[in-house]
């Protein structure tokens, strides 16, 4: 119901800029957010946006680099990473909370999950 892509492999200070489709079910009035996963580390945070697009949190370490944003026309939510460093480097992975219409930054809140996409920042 999620259907995550845009990773890739970028240098350090590059940027890259995923794309999160969903259905409309799955979209529709629910707060969509990102998470990542580096091996051997538990899936954060990354960021969130409402449906309005009127709200959006983000990791601490990434407040200024990346950007998230939704297109509800398109049920499609983006994230913009900029000034890329290698500890970003995860699988980052698209939910969609459809209890609270508010944004929550656990993953044990996150209903529907994509398949995840491959970030690898080189040094």
């Amino acid at each position: 119901q999620l259907q995550a892509s845009g990773g890739g492999l970028v240098q350090a200070g590059g940027s890259l800029r995923l794309s999160c489709v969903a259905s409309e079910r799955t979209f529709t009035r629910n707060v969509v957010g990102w998470f990542r996963q580096a091996p051997g580390r538990e899936r954060e945070f990354v960021a969130a946006v409402t449906y309005s697009g009127s709200y959006t949190d983000y990791l601490d370490s990434v407040k200024g680099r990346f950007t998230i944003s939704r297109e509800n026309a398109k049920n499609t939510v983006y994230l913009h990473m900029n000034h890329l460093e290698p500890e970003d480097t995860a699988i980052y992975y698209c939910a969609a909370d459809r209890n609270s219409p508010f944004i929550r930054t656990m993953a044990t809140y996150y209903d529907y999950w994509g398949q995840g996409t491959q970030v690898t920042v080189s040094s």
